[in-house]
C-alpha cells in the first residue's frame, strides 16, 4: 500500500464525515484511512462505521493526549509507504492525491506539504481568517503556496512523510503546540529531503470564531520561542514580524493621543488588507473582516512571542502554554 492517511480527532464527528466523504472521491484508491479518536467525549465512531464499505478505514480510540501523540498511536497502526497527515477539519479535491503521487513521480522526496485554501461553503469569518493565515501581507503567503520567504516546514494539517523516515526520527514530540515545525526541523536535522507540493491543496475550515484563532495564533507565538530554546538556529527575522507589528501598533496607539497623524499607517495597513481580501475573496464584508482577522493574527501571534520571550528567555521559566484546557477548541 503507497499512502496512509493518519487523522487525529476530537470531538469533531461531522467534520470527519465530511473529511471522508472527500476521501472517497480520490481518483487514486491506493490508500488505507486512519482516524484516531484522542479521548472524545462526542466519538466518530458511528461515522466512521458508515464508510466501511466505501473505504479502507479503520477507527482507533485512546486516552486523551494531544495530537502529536494520537498521530504517533495511528502511523503505529499503519501500513503506508507514505504517511500522510491531516487535520479533521481538512476537505480534500478529489485530485488531492493524484498531485502528491503526479509530485513523487517527478521527484522523490522524504517529506512533503501542501498549501490551504478556503471553501466556498464556509463561513464570512473562516474565509477572512484563512486570508489572514495566507496573504503575503499577514504571513509572507507560505501556507497560501506563495514563493517561500524561508525553506519550506511542512505543518501538519496538510504533510506527508516516508514511513521509515518518521520511524526513525521517532514520530511527533510531547510538545503541546508547535509540534509539527518540531517535527519538521528535525526532518532537515536527519539530512532528510523536504519539498512543497503546491497542487496538492486542502480546504481547510481553521477557526470558526475569531476568540478560538486568537487562542491559536498566541499559542503559535509561545511556541515559536519553545522552538527557539530547543533549536536557537531556527529562529528566523522572519519570525520577529508580528513581535514588531505588535509593539508597533502599541507605540502608535500610544503617540495618536498626541498626534492623530499617527494612526495613519495602521490606516493604510488596514486600507490595503481590505482591498486585496474584497478583490480575492469578491465580498466587501469579507474584505473588512480581513482587517480584523489580520490584527489578530499579526498581534495574537506577536504578543504570544513576546510574552514566551519574556517569561523564558528574560525570567528563564520552562517550556509553558495557554488555553492547554482549550487545546482543540
Amino acid at each position: 500500500m503507497k499512502y496512509s492517511f493518519i487523522i487525529p480527532v476530537y470531538n469533531r464527528p461531522d467534520e470527519v464525515d465530511e473529511l471522508l466523504d472527500s476521501l472517497t472521491r480520490q481518483t487514486n484508491k491506493d490508500f488505507e484511512v486512519m482516524v484516531v479518536e484522542d479521548g472524545s467525549s462526542v466519538p466518530c465512531k458511528e461515522v466512521v462505521d458508515g464508510y466501511a464499505g466505501r473505504l479502507d478505514v479503520h477507527y482507533h480510540s485512546k486516552p486523551n493526549s494531544g495530537p502529536g501523540q494520537t498521530r504517533n498511536y495511528g502511523a503505529e497502526q499503519s501500513h503506508g509507504e507514505y504517511l500522510v497527515i491531516l487535520d479533521s477539519d481538512c476537505i480534500l479535491p478529489e485530485g488531492y492525491l493524484a498531485a502528491v503521487e503526479s509530485e513523487l513521480q517527478r521527484q522523490k522526496t522524504d517529506a512533503f506539504g501542501g498549501p490551504d485554501r478556503a471553501h466556498a461553503s464556509f463561513t464570512d469569518i473562516q474565509k477572512a481568517i484563512n486570508y489572514a493565515m495566507t496573504s503575503f501581507f499577514t504571513t509572507g503567503g507560505i501556507r497560501g503556496g506563495k514563493k517561500k520567504m524561508d525553506k519550506f516546514y511542512p505543518r501538519s494539517f496538510n504533510m506527508g512523510v516516508r514511513a521509515e523516515v518518521y520511524k526513525a526520527l521517532g514520530g511527533f514530540s510531547k510538545m503541546r503546540f508547535g509540534e509539527d515545525i518540531d517535527f519538521s526541523i528535525r526532518i532537515f536535522q536527519g539530512g532528510y529531503a523536504c519539498r512543497l507540493f503546491p497542487e496538492a491543496w486542502v480546504w481547510h475550515k481553521r477557526r470558526t470564531d475569531l476568540k478560538k484563532f486568537f487562542k491559536q495564533v498566541h499559542n503559535s507565538g509561545i511556541a515559536r520561542i519553545n522552538l527557539y530554546k530547543k533549536y536557537p538556529e531556527s529562529l528566523k527575522a522572519v519570525h520577529l514580524l508580528p513581535a514588531v507589528f505588535t509593539l508597533g501598533v502599541v507605540f502608535l496607539l500610544l503617540c495618536s493621543l498626541v498626534c492623530g497623524w499617527s494612526l495613519s499607517l495602521l490606516l493604510l495597513f488596514a486600507l490595503i488588507i481590505c482591498i486585496d481580501s474584497t478583490w480575492r475573496n469578491k465580498s466587501l464584508k469579507i474584505g473588512l473582516l480581513s482587517i480584523v482577522a489580520s490584527f489578530i493574527q499579526l498581534t495574537g501571534y506577536g504578543t504570544g512571542f513576546l510574552r514566551a520571550w519574556w517569561k523564558r528567555c528574560v525570567l528563564g521559566k520552562d517550556e509553558f502554554a495557554a488555553f492547554e484546557k482549550n487545546f482543540y477548541k
